[in-house]
């Protein structure tokens, strides 16, 4: 199972986007957003301890929005944007030490020696990381965790479960997430620098969140399917398209035209949500609706900020150009 190159991996990466902000935020605070509506529960298979994990959420997006959002708004506001970036970096690097173990445990060992000579260049010329030196030689970043590797094993993904403070999660990835806190370095440094880790997370996953605030109509729901798709995407190394969903979508509105020429139930009715998506009331179609339509648009927040991480390395580089002619 080897990783598209070139432009297929740039496909790939734009499909995982949202999920990768949205797994970013989950990592600390169990999804933040505000406003939390409890909502009838349907009987799910993936979900099937629903009625729990809607109390998880709760508690979760309380904890952010009381103590990690006004701490995470107060490291942004004190810390400028190249120091925020070399952080990210940092950590980053430090991970492909997980990416590369579950190469070779996926058997991806082409990919793995990729992933090796990125780590050992940001590590050097990158000084300790906090430089992306590796992308700017064609080495793009991967990524491969242990929960990836028990999929390609076929471990089943078993139930959706959120996590106190942790978040989403599912059966397989409890002991994935314990192998990789294990195999990565970050998890044996002070206290202190690993807060800085997740403040940055946190800080780096701010528009994702407010996306998922403005534009769900459940957040819990948007969430949920985001983080499976996402997770399926990652386990699949792409090969999960969005069809699955699309497919979902065409039954959904297939439905719709039926309730407008008065053949549908009478508790259908279209309106359209504060981001402009059109959605159906229908409580079984309209959270993968509105997953599906509004992927684009996290892709779009996500590739701005990758531009102004790029930006703040390019003054960086001209800074430090005008001090030495000086």
């Amino acid at each position: 199972m080897n990783r598209p190159h070139n432009g297929k991996r740039s496909v790939k990466m734009q499909q995982t986007f949202s999920g990768i902000l949205i797994g970013a935020a989950i990592a600390l605070s169990g999804c933040a957003t505000t406003g939390v509506v409890e909502q009838p529960t349907v009987a799910n298979k993936t979900d099937p301890y629903e009625n729990f994990n809607r109390k998880m959420f709760g508690f979760n997006d309380h904890v952010d929005n009381y103590v990690a959002e006004p701490i995470s708004n107060a490291y942004k506001w004190i810390t400028p944007q190249f120091m925020q970036t070399g952080v990210f970096n940092f950590f980053n690097n430090l991970k492909n030490v997980n990416v590369v173990i579950n190469d070779v445990l996926q058997a991806k060992f082409s990919q793995s020696a990729e992933d090796t000579g990125r780590l050992a260049i940001n590590s050097t010329v990158g000084l300790g990381g906090l430089f992306d030196v590796a992308k700017h030689v064609g080495l793009e970043q991967n990524e491969e965790d242990f929960d990836q590797t028990l999929a390609v094993w076929g471990v089943p993904q078993g139930s959706y479960l959120v996590l106190p403070l942790l978040g989403p999660s599912t059966a397989r990835g409890i002991p994935g997430a314990v192998f990789d806190t294990a195999a990565n370095p970050a998890s044996y440094v002070g206290m202190p620098v690993q807060l800085v880790s997740m403040l940055n997370a946190r800080a780096s996953a701010e528009g994702a969140l407010k996306f998922i605030d403005e534009a769900a109509l459940d957040p819990y729901v948007f969430t949920r399917e985001s983080f499976l798709q996402w997770r399926n995407n990652l386990a699949t190394d792409g090969k999960a398209e969005a069809s699955d969903v699309d497919g979902l979508d065409d039954e959904a509105l297939d439905g719709d035209k039926g309730a407008a020429s008065g053949q549908g139930s009478s508790g259908d009715v279209n309106v359209s949500n504060k981001a402009g998506l059109a959605l159906s009331l229908d409580a079984n179609t309209k959270e993968i609706r509105q997953v599906s339509h509004s992927f684009s648009s996290v892709a779009q927040s996500f590739d701005n900020t990758a531009k102004s991480f790029e930006d703040a390395g390019t003054k960086v580089d001209a800074f430090k150009k005008s001090k030495r002619l000086r």
